[in-house]
């Protein structure tokens, strides 16, 4: 009887556990903090900027912590914003819902990020572009509120 080798165990390196092995001892590695993060490894940057920007926006970090990730008018706008602590609740802490974004041209990138605190539901409009060193910076940034 001849034993062919799959690809899977011709993968398989030494000193490490073979695969499919189910070992609560040794784990194989850690697990997802996210289920609905762990199918995409890499963030968006519009992910990472609507997370950055609520926390900024809601008084959990201050506002120099994105003055490296912006650019222009859109630093004095966030200072502008968070002084005024629209997002600032005493209750529910405030979390991006959902977030939606258009690229109007390569390197540009407009966003919007839906931000629930309870039952309040706000908008959050933002600009990123991509500078020569291939990193993204946020442009311009806008807080809508309830309609009146």
């Amino acid at each position: 009887m001849n034993k062919v080798m799959t690809r899977a165990a011709a993968q398989h390196r030494p000193g490490t556990r073979p695969p499919n092995r189910r070992d609560p001892r040794r784990p194989g590695g850690t697990p997802p903090r996210n289920p609905a993060t762990a199918a995409s490894p890499r963030p968006r940057p519009t992910d990472l900027f609507a997370d950055r920007l609520l926390a900024v926006l809601s008084g959990r970090r201050p506002v120099h912590w994105m003055l490296r990730h912006t650019v222009g008018r859109a630093y004095d706008d966030l200072a502008r914003l968070a002084e005024a602590g629209t997002l600032r609740t005493r209750g529910t802490r405030p979390v991006v819902r959902d977030i939606g974004y258009y690229v109007p041209r390569p390197g540009a990138v407009e966003a919007f990020a839906r931000i629930g605190a309870g039952d309040q539901l706000r908008a959050l409009a933002f600009r990123l572009e991509q500078g020569p060193d291939l990193r993204w910076r946020c442009t311009a940034v806008e807080l809508g509120g309830p309609r009146t």
